[in-house]
C-alpha cells in the first residue's frame, strides 16, 4: 500500500509523514522522528499474559462466496449481505471463530460436505468485541479434524465515512449534482468490514463474489466479470486465486474506462465520467511497467487482467488490491496541458509501486504484519526501480536518493528505532508500521544489497523467492534462501551468509556510522562502524554486515557500485589503497549503501576543494550526501560548523537536482531557526549568494523538451531564492501571479507550486482571494494540493486567518481529507502563520477536533499541536503555544501526552539554537565581511564567484 509518495514531500518545502492511513502534512526532517510515535515505546502485547489477538488455527478457509446488496446509486448506506465459507478443520474444535467489524444482525448455518444426506444446522454466535471475533458453535455439535464444511453468514453492515472498509464516497459531477459510488479500502483489517472472514494475510482463500446493485450503475472487482451468470444489476465475478482477504476490492459506480492491451494483459484505467481523457498516461505506464516487472522478475503477472481506479474520497495514496488497485484520483488522472511533471511523476512511481505489490504482497503475501517491510520495502524499491527500467532518462534515483534515503535516515536516528522486522498483534498495533521503517527504510536496505551482491544475483534471488513461495505467505528466511540460491547458482561468492548479513538488518534498528581515517603517508585508511544518533555521546554494541566501497581521484569511476569491502559484524576495517595523500578519498559509490559516513579533517577539506573547482568529478548523489551528513554531524556536534558551510560555497557551480534537494533541506532548516534572528540578515547574503547564479540559469520559465529533472531542479532553486528574499526571484514570481489575476495568463503547470507560494509571500487581498477561489472551485485534486499548500505561503495574518479557518466550515467544497492539511502549510511557512494557526486553534479548537480524520487517523488537534511545537524557536511563539495546549490538555481529543510531546520540541529547539546560532552566524558574518578566517584558497573561489555575479 503506497500511503504517500515520498517524491512529492521533497519537493514540498514540509515534509509529509503518514499516521495510520492518514497523509498528514508535518515539519521538515528534523523533527519527524519527534512526531511519529516510536513503536518500541508501546508495551508489546505478549502471548502469554494477555488474550492473544490472532485467530484459532483450528480451522482454516479454501473458498468465499460473498454476495452483497447495495444501493449506493440513492446514497443509502445501508447494505446487506451474504458469505458462504468453505473451510477446513485442521483440528478439532466445538467453535468456528472469524473476524468481524460494524457488522449486526447475524444469521448463520453450516453444512458438511462429502458426507451424504447431510442438512444444514443453525449456529449460535457470540462477539467478542474487542478482538472483533465472531464466534459459531451449536451444542453437541463437534468439528472433527480433517472435515470440511461451508458456513454461511447472513448480515447487514452500513457503507463507511471514513474512507475505510467498505465505504461510501461522493463527488460534484459537472452539472453540480452529488454523484455516490461504493468502494474498499480493506489493509490491513477492514475487510471484516464488509464480510466475516479470516482477515489474516497468511489465511488465503479463493474467492467468489457477487455485487447486486442498481442497473444503471457498473461493478468491477479483481476478476474479470462472469458474463454468463451476471443479469441486468447482478454483477458476478470470475473465481480469485488463492489470496489473503484483505486484497480483496470492488467498486460500484458509474464509472468510465480507457483500456488497452500489452505483453497480453488487458488493462483499464477507471475513473469518474469527465475524466476519460485525463487516463492515458496511467494507461500507458502501467502497461509498461507491468511488462519491465514481469521481464524483471521472470515470473508473468498472475491474473487475466489488471485495472487501476482513482476514487475521489481515498485515505491512502493507492491500495494493491490484486487485479484492481485503487488510487488517490491526483495520483492516477494526468492532464497532458495542465498537470505537472510532479504529478506525472507521482502517477509513474505510485503507479509502479502497486504494481510491484502485485508479486510482493499478493503472489507472495507475509506470513503476519510483523514481516510489513517484507511487501513495503520492495514497493518502494521498485516504484522506482521500474520507472527507471521504463523510462531510464528520467535519472529517477536521483529523487530516491532525496527522498526515501535520506528519510530513512532521519528517522533512524533514534536509540530506540525499532528493527524492520517488529512484533505486533493488535490492529491499533498493526497500523503503527506503516512508517519510514516498513517503507523508506527498507527499500533502502534492499537496494543497498540489490548493488553490494550485484543486479544480477539479486534479480535471480527474487525469482526464486517468488517461484517458491507463489500463492503462500512467506517471511524474511525465505527471502534470505531465494538470494543464498541466486548465489550458488550464478558462482557468487559471499563472504557470510546471507541470512547472517541481511538480518543484521532486519533485525535491530538503527542506522550505522561509519568514521574513515586516512594514514596520509601510508596510502591506506581505517573504517570504524558504530550506530548513529543524533547524540553523539550515545554509545551501543550494535553491530552490522556493511558493504563497502570506494573511489579516489585516479580512479574515480562511480558506475560499479558491487562491495570491494566488507566490515563482518566487526568495528574496524583497514584498506590498503595506494592513496594520493594531496588527493579525496570517497566511499559508497553513487550513494547507495545505507549509512552515514564521516571522514578526518583533511579529507573534507580535499573534497571540498574539489567541490569548488570540479564538482562534476564525484556523482551527484555522493554531492548530495556530502550536505546531508555534513548537516547532521555538525548539528551533533562531530564536525565543526565551518565543514559545512564551507563545502556549501560550491553550490554557484551545482546544477543536479539531488545536491540542492539536499541544500534545500539545510537551508530550509537553518532558515527555520534563524528567520526571526536579530543577525538574520547574514544568513539571507550568504544563501543568496549560494544560489544567484543558479537562479539565473534556470530562471522562472518552462522551456519544452528539457531533461526531467531540470524542472525539479529550476523548483528547488526558485524556493530557495525566494526564501531568503533574492530580489529577482520575488518579482519575477510575483509578476507571473498577477498577470494571472489581471490577464488571464497562464502559468505554467511546472511553475505553478513555486509561482503561486512565493507570489502569496507579498500578495494584496485580490490575489489572495483569487487563489482562495480557484481552490474551492477547482475538480482537479492534484490542483487542489497544490493550491492548499500554496495558499499557506501567505505572510498576511488576515488572509491567514480565512485560509485556516475554511478547514472547519462545512458549507464549502474542501473534501473531508484535505480539510486537515491547511494548518500545516501555515505554520510550518514562517512566524505570521504559525501564531495565526495557534489563534485560530484557541479560538476553534472543538470544530477542529471533529474533523473527520479517516480511518485510523490521530486526531488533527493532537497533530497539529505537536506540529507548531516543532515550529516553535522564540519567547513569543512558545508563550502563545502554551496558552493553546492549557486550554486543550485536559479534553477527550488529546492525550494526556500533550504537554510533554510539546516540550520535548519545544526544548529540542531551545537545545538546537543554544549549540548552532551562535557558529553559523558567526561564520556567515564572516563570510559577509570577507573573513580571511575562510581560507586562503576558499576565498579565493568565492571571490571570483561573488565578481561575476556582480560584474
Amino acid at each position: 500500500m503506497s500511503r504517500v509518495p515520498i517524491l512529492l514531500a521533497v519537493l514540498l518545502t514540509i515534509s509529509a509523514v503518514t499516521q495510520a492511513a492518514v497523509v498528514r502534512t508535518f515539519p521538515p526532517l528534523e523533527q519527524l522522528g519527534q512526531l511519529l510515535e516510536n513503536p518500541n515505546a508501546r508495551a508489546v502485547v505478549p502471548f502469554a499474559d494477555e488474550d492473544n489477538y490472532r485467530l484459532p488455527n483450528d480451522t482454516i478457509p479454501s473458498h468465499y462466496a460473498v454476495s452483497l446488496t447495495t444501493n449506493v446509486h440513492t446514497g443509502e448506506t445501508k447494505f446487506t449481505g451474504t458469505v458462504a465459507i468453505t473451510l477446513s478443520v485442521l483440528t478439532t474444535t466445538s467453535t468456528i471463530v472469524v473476524h468481524a467489524r460494524q457488522l449486526e444482525n447475524f444469521t448463520a448455518s453450516i453444512i458438511q460436505q462429502g458426507v451424504t444426506g447431510a442438512t444444514a444446522q443453525d449456529l449460535t454466535w457470540s462477539y467478542e468485541e474487542e478482538r472483533e471475533f465472531l464466534t459459531f458453535s451449536k451444542t453437541d455439535l463437534s468439528f472433527a479434524e480433517g472435515t470440511t464444511w461451508v458456513l454461511t453468514i447472513y448480515y447487514e453492515g452500513n457503507l463507511r465515512t471514513d474512507n475505510g472498509g467498505f465505504y461510501l464516497s461522493t463527488f460534484t459531477d459537472d452539472s453540480g449534482a452529488t454523484k455516490y459510488l461504493a468502494t474498499t479500502q480493506f489493509e490491513s483489517t477492514d475487510a471484516r468490514h464488509a464480510f466475516p472472514c479470516y482477515d489474516e494475510p497468511s489465511k488465503r482463500a479463493e474467492f467468489t463474489i457477487t455485487i447486486k446493485h442498481d442497473p444503471s450503475y457498473n461493478a468491477i472487482s479483481n476478476m474479470p466479470v462472469d458474463e454468463t451468470a451476471s443479469s441486468s444489476g447482478v454483477t458476478v465475478f470470475q473465481k480469485t486465486v488463492n489470496m489473503p482477504s484483505y486484497l480483496v476490492a470492488f467498486i460500484v459506480s458509474e464509472f468510465v474506462f480507457t483500456e488497452g492491451e500489452l505483453n497480453g494483459l488487458p488493462q483499464r484505467v477507471f475513473s469518474r465520467k469527465g475524466t476519460e481523457g485525463d487516463q492515458e498516461w496511467a494507461l500507458t505506464t502501467g502497461m509498461l511497467v507491468e511488462k519491465r516487472l514481469s521481464e524483471y522478475f521472470d515470473v508473468p503477472f498472475a491474473l487475466p487482467k489488471l485495472d487501476q481506479a482513482g476514487i475521489p474520497d481515498f485515505a491512502a495514496g493507492a491500495m494493491e488490491n490484486w487485479g484492481l488497485a485503487t488510487y488517490r484520483e491526483e495520483y492516477l488522472l494526468y492532464n497532458p496541458e495542465n498537470s505537472t511533471i510532479n504529478t506525472q511523476t507521482n502517477i509513474a512511481t505510485i503507479e509502479s509501486h502497486e504494481d510491484a505489490h502485485m508479486w510482493f504482497g499478493d503472489l507472495v503475501a507475509i506470513e503476519w504484519w510483523s514481516f510489513l517491510w517484507l511487501k513495503e520495502g520492495f514497493a518502494t524499491l521498485f516504484e522506482n526501480l521500474a520507472v527507471d527500467l521504463a523510462y531510464p532518462e528520467w535519472d529517477i534515483f536521483q529523487t530516491f536518493h532525496a527522498g526515501s534515503y535520506q528519510s530513512a535516515l532521519v528517522n533512524d536516528a533514534s536509540p530506540s528505532a525499532r528493527p524492520m522486522s517488529h512484533f505486533v498483534q493488535k490492529p491499533s498495533e498493526i497500523s503503527l508500521l506503516y512508517d519510514s521503517v516498513s517503507y523508506a527504510k527498507a527499500g533502502s536496505v534492499l537496494d543497498m544489497w540489490r548493488h553490494a551482491l550485484t543486479n544480477k544475483v539479486f534479480q535471480r534471488g527474487l525469482h526464486n523467492y517468488l517461484v517458491d513461495n507463489q500463492y503462500t505467505a512467506a517471511n524474511p528466511t525465505k527471502l534470505f534462501e531465494g538470494i543464498a540460491k541466486a548465489a550458488v547458482e550464478e558462482n557468487y561468492a559471499v563472504p557470510a551468509t546471507v541470512d547472517e548479513m541481511m538480518s543484521s538488518w532486519t533485525n535491530q534498528g538503527g542506522v550505522p556510522l561509519l568514521t574513515v581515517t586516512r594514514d596520509y603517508e601510508a596510502g591506506t585508511f581505517t573504517v570504524n562502524q558504530s550506530v548513529y544518533t543524533n547524540d553523539k555521546d550515545y554509545t551501543n554494541d550494535k553491530l552490522w554486515y556493511i558493504p563497502i566501497n570506494y573511489a579516489d581521484f585516479s580512479n574515480n569511476d562511480f558506475r560499479n557500485t558491487e562491495a570491494t569491502h566488507y566490515l563482518l559484524n566487526t568495528t574496524e576495517l583497514v584498506v590498503d589503497a595506494k592513496l594520493d595523500n594531496e588527493n579525496w578519498l570517497v566511499l559508497n559509490k553513487k550513494s547507495v549503501f545505507y549509512y552515514r559516513i564521516n571522514y578526518d579533517a583533511r579529507n573534507w577539506q580535499l573534497i571540498t576543494n574539489t567541490l569548488t573547482t570540479r564538482p562534476h568529478t564525484i556523482d551527484p548523489r555522493n554531492r548530495a550526501q556530502f550536505i546531508n551528513d555534513l548537516y547532521r554531524f555538525a548539528t551533533s556536534g562531530r564536525v565543526e560548523h565551518a565543514t559545512l558551510l564551507q563545502l556549501l560555497t560550491y553550490l554557484p557551480l551545482e546544477d543536479k537536482y539531488s545536491p540542492w534537494s539536499a541544500a534545500n533541506t539545510v537551508i530550509t532548516l537553518f532558515n527555520r531557526y534563524l528567520s526571526t534572528d536579530e543577525a538574520y540578515g547574514h544568513f539571507q547574503y550568504y544563501v543568496a549568494m549560494l544560489v544567484g547564479d543558479q537562479f539565473d540559469k534556470f530562471g522562472v520559465n518552462d522551456l519544452h523538451g528539457e531533461h526531467h529533472l531540470v524542472k525539479f531542479t529550476r523548483n528547488v532553486v526558485i524556493n530557495i531564492a525566494c526564501l531568503v528574499g533574492v530580489p529577482s526571484c520575488l518579482t519575477e514570481t510575483k509578476a507571473k501571479l498577477t498577470a494571472l489575476v489581471e490577464q488571464g495568463i497562464a502559468i505554467e503547470p511546472n511553475l505553478q507550486s513555486q509561482v503561486y507560494c512565493n507570489g502569496l509571500r507579498q500578495a494584496d487581498s485580490k490575489i489572495f482571494d483569487f487563489v482562495y477561489d480557484k481552490l474551492m472551485n477547482s475538480n482537479d485534486q492534484a490542483e487542489r494540493r497544490l493550491l492548499i499548500s500554496a495558499l499557506g505561503c501567505s505572510q498576511d495574518a488576515t488572509q491567514l486567518e480565512k485560509f485556516v479557518s475554511s478547514s472547519i466550515d462545512q458549507t464549502n467544497s474542501l473534501r473531508v481529507q484535505e480539510r486537515i492539511t491547511l494548518l500545516s502549510p501555515a505554520y510550518s511557512r514562517g512566524e505570521v502563520g504559525l501564531l495565526a494557526s495557534i489563534e485560530f486553534l484557541q479560538d476553534n479548537w472543538e470544530a477542529y477536533a471533529q474533523l473527520n480524520t479517516g480511518f485510523g487517523g490521530v486526531n488533527p488537534l493532537y497533530s497539529d499541536i505537536v506540529g507548531i511545537s516543532a515550529y516553535t524557536v522564540n519567547a513569543k511563539q512558545q508563550e502563545e503555544l502554551q496558552k493553546l495546549v492549557d486550554t486543550v490538555k485536559d479534553s477527550s481529543y488529546v492525550p494526556t501526552t500533550l504537554q510533554a510531546s510539546v516540550d520535548a520540541n519545544v526544548n529540542a529547539n531551545t537545545a538546537w539554537l543554544t549549540a548552532n546560532r551562535d557558529p553559523v552566524i558567526t561564520w556567515v558574518a564572516g563570510f559577509r565581511s570577507g573573513s580571511p578566517a575562510l581560507g586562503a584558497s576558499l576565498l579565493a573561489v568565492l571571490l571570483c564567484l561573488l565578481a561575476a555575479k556582480l560584474a
